[in-house]
């Protein structure tokens, strides 16, 4: 065969089986790629071609480098994303990078998420009127210790908590401190955006990124005019009716109503308190469907804590009494 002469994958008119494929669970239904018939998508890793698509909705495109000078055959690969920069250090996509004894990091496509390397336990308020957190010399997690009056100072390491820790461990990798990051605060403070977490609770415990979609508030809304007279903040927004979500002109295959975070007219900032993830189908006009994550807000809490933005470690500080309660 010529070494410049390709195989013809597309033949028209098109000729399409009666019933449509049925895909494996989290592989998009797409048209393929001569724009005939409904096909599966190629996932990262497996053959493509000018018919054989891949998965676009994960990011996927058909890398040809290593079928010169045909380009007939390739593999399913990521788009390579951007790096990250943090303090002066450039990072690539995908690194993992540890800033402090206390953080491990990675790079997902230019932004930053990290977990926590140290155990974080409940302050133990149950046997403890006072408890606090300090930084013991030679260590770099602080630890609780409870500090009633004129009592001795005593190290707060209940029985239960370290019956808990062994029995926990028995299931992970030998020295593994399983950790899920809160999720990233939105990227956007009115619209569409996008939330990221980290977790190591996967069976090599290494830490992988997560995503899913989020509005805080939407941006066309003058909600200020709803606050009610006397007051200075609205906590929760929501629409008249009921709407479908949309994504890159994809349509959700239901409605939904969902609540958002209001405003408030002095230095206060509503931020979410309650939420919980929910996975919602689009489906697109071509006919390909999809699922994303969607940030699902269940209550809004209006305080003047307001975080810093560019600090990448403030979401990771807990605040026992107001923490974003996620289910």
């Amino acid at each position: 065969m010529d070494p410049y002469e390709r195989t013809r994958y597309c033949r028209w008119p098109c000729e399409c089986p009666a019933s449509l494929p049925v895909c494996p669970p989290g592989v998009s239904l797409i048209t393929d790629g001569c724009d005939c018939c409904k096909a599966c998508a190629m996932q990262v890793g497996e053959t493509c071609n000018e018919a054989d698509t891949c998965d676009y909705h994960k990011g996927l495109y058909c890398d040809y480098s290593a079928d010169k000078p045909r380009y007939e055959k390739g593999v399913c690969a990521y788009v390579v994303g951007t790096g990250c920069v943090h303090d002066g250090v450039i990072y690539r996509n995908g690194q993992s990078f540890q800033p402090s004894c206390r953080f491990r990091c990675l790079c997902i496509n230019g932004a930053i998420g990290c977990l926590t390397l140290c155990a974080d336990f409940e302050p133990p308020r149950v046997w403890c009127q006072s408890p606090r957190q300090v930084r013991l010399p030679g260590r770099c997690c602080e630890q609780w210790i409870c500090d009633d009056g004129p009592q001795k100072v005593r190290k707060t390491f209940p029985r239960h908590t370290l019956e808990a820790r062994t029995s926990s461990s028995k299931a992970w990798p030998q020295n593994c401190v399983t950790q899920t990051t809160p999720w990233s605060p939105c990227s956007k403070t009115c619209g569409r955006g996008l939330s990221v977490r980290v977790t190591s609770s996967n069976d090599r415990c290494e830490p992988e990124h997560e995503t899913r979609l989020c509005s805080i508030r939407p941006c066309k809304v003058d909600i200020s005019r709803h606050i009610q007279p006397g007051k200075k903040c609205l906590n929760i927004y929501r629409e008249n009716q009921s709407q479908n979500f949309t994504l890159s002109g994809c349509v959700s295959t239901r409605p939904y109503w969902p609540k958002y975070c209001g405003v408030c007219t002095d230095d206060r900032c509503c931020t979410p308190y309650k939420s919980k993830t929910i996975r919602v189908d689009f489906q697109c006009p071509s006919g390909a469907v999809f699922s994303r994550s969607v940030m699902w807000i269940n209550a809004c809490f209006c305080n003047l804590s307001c975080k810093n933005p560019n600090d990448i470690f403030a979401d990771l500080v807990r605040y026992y009494d107001y923490s974003e309660i996620v289910n």
